[in-house]
């Protein structure tokens, strides 16, 4: 696979704020991508930068093999564009705004009738054609804004928040769209809703306050084993046994209610991993309500990134 998106220590400064801090990432031809976080931790700032909408304060990126700065033109005939909340011209017409968007791409004639039609078609809009923008539905909008992407046939789709705002049943087709087209394009997808995020991306990167946490949040999902502890003695008393056990990586206060503490513990899988730990904290005096194991999901991986917690190292 080559590589189509690129960014290389990219920052951007908003005046005295830092929106984008030292990002990078590379994405390869045919990938799904997620880039999930919080409203405000700068994911449509990174789009609006691989768009060519907004320009990097430092760092380079670069789409399709073209510099966003340099050649500009050339990134956007190869990037298919859906900004958040699905902006339109609404005095148009659905089939007036598809052929004024292929004109603009460059298609012409007889090539823009038929880029409109197959987008028309694939994205069911055939039958609302005549209608006036600012007359659609919310779900009927965000298709319109979808098949504008598509004209031109370009080589990454990019979609922030494309599910923002839709009822659960246009949430389910956008997303079995978003499937389809990834059999024939590369895919970014911005969102803060972590279960659309781990049904439709094949990999997902978590962005906090500007800064890339990780590139690929499904591999640590997969190979990470969490443990759930639930016991009343001291925090220090279970940092110092807990910490002891060898694989253990992270170890976090989650909460305590009427003297029972609960930790979330992340270690490398083993399989005499919650034996040896329960063992070792009875050993100790320690009295144990709740020792469970599991396999950290999406959520799991996101709050344990994104939240302050304790090291093992510290």
């Amino acid at each position: 696979m080559s590589t189509v998106v690129l960014a290389q220590h990219v920052t951007k400064w908003y005046g005295p704020r830092r929106a984008v801090n030292n990002v990078s990432f590379a994405i390869e031809q045919g990938e799904v991508v997620g880039l999930l976080g919080p409203n405000g931790s700068g994911k449509s700032t990174i789009f609006r930068m691989l768009t060519g909408f907004l320009v990097p304060t430092s760092g380079r990126v670069e789409v399709g093999g073209y510099d966003v700065v340099a050649d500009s033109l050339s990134v956007r005939r190869v990037i298919g564009y859906v900004p958040e909340d699905a902006p339109l011209y609404e005095h148009m017409r659905v089939g007036e705004f598809l052929h004024f968007m292929a004109n603009l791409k460059g298609l012409q004639g007889a090539a823009a009738k038929a880029a409109v039609n197959a987008a028309a078609e694939r994205l069911d809009l055939t039958g609302v054609m005549f209608l006036l923008n600012d007359k659609l539905s919310r779900g009927f909008r965000q298709r319109v804004s979808i098949a504008q992407a598509l004209l031109g046939s370009p080589q990454v789709l990019v979609l922030d928040e494309p599910t923002s705002g839709l009822d659960p049943h246009q949430v389910i087709a956008v997303r079995d769209l978003i499937h389809s087209l990834a059999k024939t394009h590369t895919v970014l997808i911005a969102s803060h809703i972590l279960p659309e995020i781990e049904k439709i991306a094949s990999r997902v990167m978590i962005l906090l306050d500007g800064t890339l946490l990780t590139s690929d949040a499904l591999k640590e999902k997969g190979e990470g084993t969490i443990l759930r502890l639930a016991t009343t003695a001291t925090e220090a008393t279970v940092r110092g046994i807990v910490s002891a056990i060898a694989g253990v990586r992270n170890i976090a206060l989650e909460a305590g209610r009427s003297g029972t503490m609960h930790y979330l513990i992340r270690a490398e899988p083993r399989a005499s991993l919650a034996a040896e730990m329960n063992a070792a904290l009875v050993g100790a005096g320690v009295a144990v309500s709740e020792l469970a194991e599991g396999r950290p999901d999406l959520e799991r991986v996101f709050l344990d990134l994104t939240r302050p917690s304790s090291r093992v190292a510290a």
